[in-house]
């Protein structure tokens, strides 16, 4: 079934309306005009709504729990794939997916957390939220593309890396700086692309990439809403404050040159029509990649480092 955000509502109402109209029987004199009528009008009320949304509201879309998730974009987007276990350290963190793949006929490393879709998967996968054996896995497979010169495909959609006792025991502020370091220099193109919701370092500590693409609905900051507005205003109220003080929307991040393009989202969000949404990331990805793999090494880290160094900078070079 199909779950509603709270600003949904009205849309929610005009699709109850079609389904009970399609029941009775398109065949029935003037259902068939009704029926036009009603979806012209959950045509205008989905663009009008998605066009206005606030930053709040744009984390709520990209948080949804049908939202098309990196294992979603991998069985659709890729001929082929192969996922490896295990950090050769610890243990195998199920909330980062990552292995070997062809997309379009073309060799590559795929990465990105998985939060889940059922209670007991989110729970196995820890909801997203990588351990530092997460994110040393990731490395390892990165190392990997670098030693046979495959490019890296990173999809990012975590509320961040775990930040639970035993994961900084293990070192998780260690890992996530080790994989920015690794990153920054590895000799092989990245892209990543933010598909849902991307929080603190757990989120760049696998968007580290030459080209940084964003869905139209995802988010992607230094810190949730949530975390900002207890900091900063100790009350939960000023969430949406904090959503719109932190600049993560897709719009917002392009004007400040984070990220390097924007992938428009199906009417009503991604996960209302996940194939297409799987088509349109595909068919984004695969010009960077070719582009990227033309350059020669030096230009290519030439180019990653100059991308990094400009960011934060206002009012000069």
């Amino acid at each position: 079934m199909r779950e509603y955000l709270d600003f949904e509502k009205p849309i929610a109402e005009i699709e109850e309306k079609i389904e009970k109209l399609t029941a009775t029987g398109q065949e029935r004199p003037g259902v068939p005009d009704d029926l036009r009528k009603l979806r012209e009008k959950l045509y205008k009320l989905q663009a009008e709504i998605y066009t206005g949304l606030t930053p709040w509201q744009r984390t709520q879309v990209a948080r949804h729990p049908q939202r098309p998730s990196t294992l979603d974009y991998i069985g659709r987007i890729c001929d082929r794939f192969l996922e490896l276990h295990g950090d050769r350290l610890y243990g195998d963190d199920h909330a980062i997916v990552a292995g070997l793949a062809r997309l379009s006929g073309r060799s590559v490393v795929v990465i990105g957390p998985q939060k889940g879709k059922t209670l007991k998967e989110r729970v196995l996968r820890n909801f997203g939220m990588p351990n530092p054996e997460g994110y040393r896995k990731a490395l390892r497979l990165m190392r990997l593309a670098e030693r046979f010169n495959k490019p890296v495909i990173t999809f990012i959609d975590t509320p961040g890396a775990y930040p639970g006792l035993g994961a900084e025991e293990r070192g998780q502020s260690e890992a996530i700086a080790r994989n920015l370091m690794v990153m920054a220099s590895l000799k092989v193109p990245i892209v990543s692309v933010v598909i849902g919701e991307g929080g603190s370092g757990g989120a760049l500590a696998i968007g580290v990439a030459d080209r940084l693409l964003m869905l139209q609905y995802a988010v992607y900051s230094v810190i949730s809403p949530e975390g900002c507005a207890a900091i900063l205003w100790n009350d939960p109220k000023k969430t949406p404050d904090a959503a719109e003080a932190l600049k993560m929307t897709a719009e917002d991040l392009l004007r400040l040159g984070v990220i390097d393009e924007i992938l428009p989202e199906p009417p009503g969000g991604a996960h209302r029509d996940p194939t297409a949404m799987c088509n349109a990331v595909k068919k984004a990805v695969e010009p960077h990649l070719s582009a990227l793999l033309e350059l020669p090494l030096d230009e290519l880290l030439l180019r990653r480092h100059t991308k990094y160094r400009r960011m934060g900078v206002l009012g000069g070079e």
